[in-house]
């Protein structure tokens, strides 16, 4: 090869380089879980803690979807069931059931989870829309959906999950 085609190739790579932009894509973080075979997600800001553990106590005259009262460091927190609100068969817990503490829509709860799958972070564009397949009572709650692990995951809002909750609609 001569000097002017080296020349050449070089300052052509040199030219390809600066087309080149480096953007950092905003980037969020969720915890997925699982509600029997149905992956799940709430924005990772929302939950505080993720309690392997807990002893939960029942509250006598409590709805259904309220597992009961447990002691987080001398705190109370409710543990709520959310397969009611999202038209899911009732789990019973397990080993591998786990607790999210979150916050949002004025309340702060437990939530109970069949299984925790994982905390990731991902780019904000792997989430889309919700698809106009979805059924009526998940359209409100469902703020989209991704893939992760070859699964569908639906990606929940947990600030209007627990306002119905509060406003007894859960």
């Amino acid at each position: 090869m001569s000097e002017t085609t080296l020349d050449q190739v070089l300052s052509q790579r040199r030219e390809a380089r600066q087309d080149i932009v480096n953007v950092d894509e905003p980037a969020v973080k969720l915890v997925i879980f699982a509600l029997g075979d149905q992956y799940f997600a709430f924005h990772g800001e929302r939950i505080r803690e993720i309690l392997a553990q807990a002893d939960v106590f029942f509250v006598p005259g409590s709805p259904a979807s309220l597992e009961g009262v447990i002691n987080v460091r001398g705190d109370i927190e409710s543990v709520i069931r959310p397969h009611e609100m999202l038209h899911l068969p009732e789990s019973t817990a397990s080993r591998t059931s786990s607790i999210l503490l979150g916050h949002g829509g004025g309340m702060s709860s437990g939530i109970r989870v069949d299984r925790m799958v994982d905390v990731v972070d991902l780019p904000q564009s792997s989430i889309q829309p919700p698809p106009a397949t979805l059924p009526e009572h998940m359209r409100a709650l469902v703020l989209g959906v991704l893939k992760f692990q070859e699964q569908p995951v639906a990606v929940l809002d947990l600030d209007k999950m627990f306002s119905d909750y509060a406003r007894g609609l859960g």
